[in-house]
């Protein structure tokens, strides 16, 4: 849900305080008089929901919940300081059956989680604010309209007919906490003398460079003096109606705002002038964005500002499932991350809950682009109820209101999986679509945000929905259909809004903390592993699949042989498909625009589909995403019988002069055969080389030709910097398989302080996969990465809160071929 841009002129107090939750039996209390004085009374936040006031009193396990759609739920608070007048009361966001009650009058029914309320009041002083969250059980068993499929994933069907969100109701996927309670603010509204309000916002770039904010707004005074301000230019509103006003404002060569991987994230503050007082309004950018469908009509790629960007990024899930928190202090930790290893586009998917507008604020500042799912997921939603569809108008038309100024939003999408869903069960095509993602969604979105292209479901495109080798797809060849990694390139994968989903294990200090058990074999632990409903294998299978795959090993062996190292590979292993993936789908001549991993975050602690586990902690796999999303990066990938080839990507607006190494090692030090070349690298640029130019001669790479025994067991690539400059990006290519290229090495480690802070070098004699720095008090820029010999590699020393940096750092440094660490 996402409310109207703040009133101007207007005084808004949260009521975030003050607020008694009390659960009764469904029905059985009609008004808040109707309570009994024994019920008990547990203290509640507002915004928040019914299990977090729960788990805050003790009286809620989130590892182990337990339904909470069974009770009617409510929220009592006394208006001791409201002073008595008019005023209004706005409610951003009530889940889901809520009746709320002024001094035990009913002054508003909602049914819909997703939508907002004004609500005139005259306040007398010290009143009662009651709200009434009705159980959801009982409406979800009513028979609803009759479905033409009825998917397996969400339980129960009732949902398709209730506006709130799959989160908590998808067995498998995530710990079935549901969502009830007032999850976003609670405000009281009292209006000024002047006061202004439903104001309307548009940037668009133009052809020609120049940057045109568009403002319209309604003022509840007859002429007032009014003017819109930004970039240091003043333009006078103009009226255009009864107490309507517009203003145009431009600003010549405006500079614009670009995905944090190709350019700067521009941002403009612009504010509404009230009679010589300036009131600001927000922040807003420019920048243009078009959908490619290429010469078959197949493609799906984005065109930023005319450049085509390659999106790369995670599916969002939530900040945390108890809370459903919509601050930015709960957004920050995950977004920076997602924009530190390189990502540029976060989607929230049909299967979770629209964000508010700090969401997108802190996406608008961080460079990332964000592809919106509407809360629609795989359903046969109803196509005439008329109070449902009222609905959908009302949930949409809020939340584009609410993002209008936030440049970071660049697809806006039907929902997910509906038509997937009806063509797996095998209905033909006229049953899959629906008015609701094909008619009323992309009529307002196209009024609201014209300048946003518009999906109608993810995926679609193809032949089926799901074909993989047109418009948008869920992929998932590589990951949860154990195809070998060369399907990357066979699928002809176009654009995976979702892809490459495993059971990521997190770090072990996050294990020994929060799930201190042994791995695998324990219940629990299996208990935090994703699965598919019904499906006779789960995600960690999916991630033992390419274990033995990549390292020839039996993974059922090792891990009741040496539990420890199989967590090592586990952890090593879903990196290693991560980078060789994109590499395929990033490579110069590659039909991909685009892929999204599945998921950002965990739910809870364990073996999630997130690469950042729920305590904020980042997981192996995204150490890997960070080098897979190098924007100024090489790629080695095998051609066969071609031979080796080389890409390299300048995806930045500077042309770069780099030196590029490549050299294949024998057991994983001795120099076999060794080439470069000195590049300039043009802005937003790729270049391929095969090997055999870079070496001046042929050379058996790939080990395709198998003239008598191999001669290598690793291909090192290097971009650095010229005159033997830090290295900027690596690759590695292993001819035999990884397995072959598992060496005991002896690393070295230094400690200095630098201006940044603390750094680790860190070199050896030999090639070294998946080197782990564990740094105690410190997180680390960069772990699990392969080391080869001929210079150290600096990582920096993060401080993490309470540490203390005058001391030395210490902890240990350990190579996935190596038998004891190296203590520092």
């Amino acid at each position: 849900m996402q409310g109207r841009l703040a009133s101007i002129g207007a005084e808004e107090i949260r009521l975030s305080e003050g607020w008694n939750l009390i659960l009764t039996e469904p029905g059985a209390c009609l008004n808040p008089h109707d309570i009994p004085l024994s019920a008990k009374v547990i203290a509640a936040e507002v915004p928040g929901t019914v299990a977090a006031a729960l788990e805050k009193a003790g009286l809620f396990d989130r590892e182990n919940p337990h339904p909470l759609d069974s009770d009617d739920a409510w929220y009592i608070c006394r208006l001791f300081d409201a002073q008595p007048g008019d005023a209004i009361l706005r409610f951003e966001g009530l889940a889901t059956l809520c009746y709320v009650f002024l001094n035990g009058q009913e002054i508003l029914s909602s049914e819909s989680m997703f939508t907002a309320h004004e609500i005139p009041v005259t306040l007398l002083g010290g009143d009662e604010l009651a709200l009434c969250f009705r159980a959801l059980a009982p409406r979800l068993a009513e028979s609803g309209p009759r479905a033409r499929w009825r998917p397996q994933m969400i339980t129960p069907q009732g949902l398709k007919n209730v506006r709130t969100t799959l989160l908590g109701r998808m067995p498998g996927w995530c710990p079935e906490i549901h969502a009830v309670g007032p999850w976003r603010p609670i405000t009281l509204v009292r209006r000024d003398v002047v006061s202004i309000d439903d104001v309307s916002v548009r940037a668009v770039l133009e052809g020609d460079g120049t940057g045109r904010l568009s403002v319209s707004l309604h003022a509840d005074v007859d002429n007032p003096d009014l003017s819109l301000r930004c970039g240091g230019i003043e333009q006078p509103f103009e009226k255009v109606g009864d107490k309507h006003y517009s203003a145009i404002l431009r600003l010549k060569d405006v500079e614009t705002w670009w995905p944090h991987t190709h350019g700067s994230p521009a941002l403009y503050d612009f504010s509404v002038v009230v009679d010589g007082v300036e009131h600001p309004v927000g922040k807003t950018g420019f920048r243009s964005i078009e959908v490619e469908r290429g010469p078959d009509g197949d493609d799906f790629a984005l065109r930023i500002n005319g450049q085509p960007v390659f999106c790369r990024g995670a599916v969002w899930a939530t900040a945390d499932i108890v809370r459903l928190p919509g601050d930015r202090a709960d957004y920050e930790p995950f977004l920076r991350f997602a924009a530190e290893a390189g990502m540029n586009m976060i989607r929230i998917g049909g299967t979770m809950a629209y964000e508010t507008p700090d969401f997108f604020r802190l996406c608008d500042e961080l460079g990332l682009l964000v592809w919106q799912d509407f809360m629609f997921a795989n359903f046969d939603y109803p196509k005439s109820d008329k109070a449902f569809t009222a609905h959908v108008h009302a949930e949409v038309e809020e939340f584009l209101h609410g993002v209008q100024c936030s440049p970071s939003l660049a697809v806006v999408c039907g929902g997910s999986e509906i038509y997937q869903q009806a063509a797996m069960l095998g209905l033909p095509k006229e049953f899959w679509t629906n008015p609701i993602t094909e008619e009323i969604i992309p009529a307002i979105a196209s009024r609201m945000r014209p300048d946003v292209p518009y999906v109608v479901n993810s995926p679609s495109g193809g032949s089926m929905p799901f074909s993989p080798d047109a418009g948008v797809t869920h992929y998932y060849g590589v990951g949860a259909y154990m195809r070998p990694l060369t399907d990357a390139r066979r699928a002809n994968v176009r654009f995976a809004a979702e892809s490459l989903a495993f059971a990521h294990v997190p770090q072990q200090k996050t294990l020994e903390r929060h799930l201190d058990l042994p791995p695998v074999h324990s219940p629990l632990w299996k208990a935090r592993v994703p699965r598919d409903r019904g499906a006779s294998w789960d995600f960690e299978d999916v991630r033992d699949f390419y274990l033995a795959e990549l390292y020839d090993l039996d993974p059922a062996r090792l891990r009741r042989e040496d539990v420890g190292r199989y967590l090592d590979l586990s952890r090593a292993v879903t990196g290693e498909v991560i980078e060789e993936t994109f590499a395929e789908w990033r490579r110069k001549g590659s039909p991909c625009n685009g892929a999204l991993v599945w998921t950002l975050q965990d739910l809870l602690p364990g073996p999630g589909w997130g690469v950042i586990d729920s305590t904020g902690e980042p997981k192996p796999a995204w150490y890997a995403m960070r080098r897979a999303f190098r924007p100024v990066q090489v790629l080695l990938t095998d051609e066969g019988t071609n031979g080796l080839d080389v890409h390299v990507i300048n995806e930045t607006a500077d042309a770069l002069q780099l030196d590029l190494e490549l050299v294949c090692l024998r057991q994983g030090r001795q120099h076999v055969v060794s080439g470069g070349r000195i590049l300039t690298l043009a802005p937003r640029s790729q270049q391929k080389f095969a090997s055999t130019d870079l070496f001046g001669a042929f050379f058996d790479t790939t080990y395709a030709f198998r003239f008598g025994p191999p001669s290598h067991d690793v291909v090192v690539a290097r971009l650095r910097l010229p005159d033997g400059g830090a290295v900027v990006a690596d690759a590695f290519y292993f001819p035999l398989g990884r397995s072959k290229a598992l060496h005991e090495a002896e690393i070295q480690v230094s400690v200095t302080r630098s201006e940044d802070g603390w750094v680790a070098d860190i070199g050896a004699d030999s090639f070294v996969q998946s080197v782990h720095v564990n740094a105690n008090g410190y997180q680390t820029s960069d772990d699990w990465f392969h080391l080869a010999p001929g210079g150290a590699k600096r990582v920096r020393l993060l401080p993490r809160p309470g540490t203390n940096i005058d001391d030395l750092p210490s902890g240990e440094v350990l190579g996935l071929g190596g038998s004891r660490p190296v203590i520092f």
